[in-house]
């Protein structure tokens, strides 16, 4: 059960890491993104603090994976 629970956490992250970057991509392309003077708006904001949260969480549920391998 450990195992799988790694494995799990290893996917979920993986998920994580691979779908959000490539999802801020897109959102930088967005007509939204920018203001009529080009600056980012909180729209653009908005999704980098959501990536940065889902990389975040990413990173320690491989922490928690490797916690549980290693016990």
């Amino acid at each position: 059960m450990i195992a799988f629970a790694a494995v799990v956490l290893l996917l979920g992250a993986l998920f994580n890491v691979v779908a959000w970057p490539r999802f801020l991509q897109r959102i930088a392309a967005d007509p939204r993104a920018r203001d009529e003077a080009g600056r980012r708006t909180t729209f653009f904001r908005v999704h980098l603090v959501l990536m940065l949260i889902a990389l975040t969480i990413a990173a320690a549920s491989v922490v928690a994976a490797v916690g549980l391998l290693a016990s």
